[in-house]
């Protein structure tokens, strides 16, 4: 199974708009992070988790050919607003299941109506299929089984995911003991690591490393990086033996 970082950014994106940080101006290709976002693909299955502003751009440089489904972790803008961009893939492919929280369905219906209007359909508009998905419920994405893992983003739920080895859990403050559980013989951990700051929804690098010593994964990967965070190698070296920062183009394989 292969992971490639579609994009490590907060929802911001560095380098943020207007701003004169040295962050975003630095000419590290490591430094520039697109919105979050991951693509999951093994034989010839295809899967990204969330669908946010810079997923055409993403698709692009990732040479994305398929998309099988898509698997929203929450509503935000950040997470979601580029779903229009799944038109060629629907013009190739058809229908494309998206899978979420009921709640995460029906704010994408408020927001994107005309994809799912049922009738007087503009013929260009993307085509979705809505599977909910349910904390403890386990569900089939090609011949492998994603498990949904619950976690808090402030006083949002928020859906992470298990595939065999492989977690991603982005946008996370808080999680349950029980949750915890469904984390346990990882190969690779994927999780959110705003800042060194201390942030109301959002890890911090202190919280973070906290999360990652009770679940001892082989590897972490951390995401959702913001700018204030710090130079992409000068922050790397202070981190842990197999603790690393993803970046924007990051391929891993399991």
């Amino acid at each position: 199974m292969k992971v490639y970082f579609l994009g490590t950014g907060t929802s911001q994106g560095i380098p943020v708009i207007g701003s004169n940080h040295p962050v975003c101006n630095s000419t590290d290709l490591k430094d520039k992070r697109l919105r979050v976002s991951v693509w999951i693909s093994w034989d010839d299955h295809s899967y990204v988790v969330d669908c946010g502003p810079d997923f055409r751009q993403q698709m692009l440089a990732s040479k994305c050919q398929k998309v099988d489904g898509i698997l929203f972790t929450h509503e935000h803008a950040d997470h979601t607003s580029g779903l229009d961009d799944i038109r060629p893939f629907n013009f190739r492919q058809g229908e494309i299941p998206i899978y979420a929280h009921n709640r995460v369905i029906d704010n994408l219906k408020e927001r994107f109506e005309y994809i799912f209007r049922t009738e007087n359909r503009y013929p260009g508009a993307p085509c979705v299929k809505t599977i909910e998905v349910i904390n403890d419920e386990p569900f089939q994405i090609g011949n492998k089984v994603a498990i949904p893992v619950n976690v808090m983003h402030g006083d949002l739920q928020v859906f992470g995911y298990r595939i065999d080895d492989f977690a991603y859990l982005t946008d996370v403050k808080t999680i349950d003991d029980i949750e915890i559980q469904k984390l346990k013989n990882l190969k690779v951990l994927v999780i959110n690591a705003l800042r060194e700051e201390h942030h109301f929804s959002h890890l911090n690098l202190e919280e973070a490393l906290a999360l990652i010593e009770l679940v001892q994964p082989e590897k972490t990967y951390l995401t959702h990086i913001s700018h204030v965070f710090g130079f992409h190698e000068e922050v790397q070296k202070k981190l842990p033996e197999n603790v690393f920062l993803a970046y924007d183009n990051l391929e891993i394989t399991l």
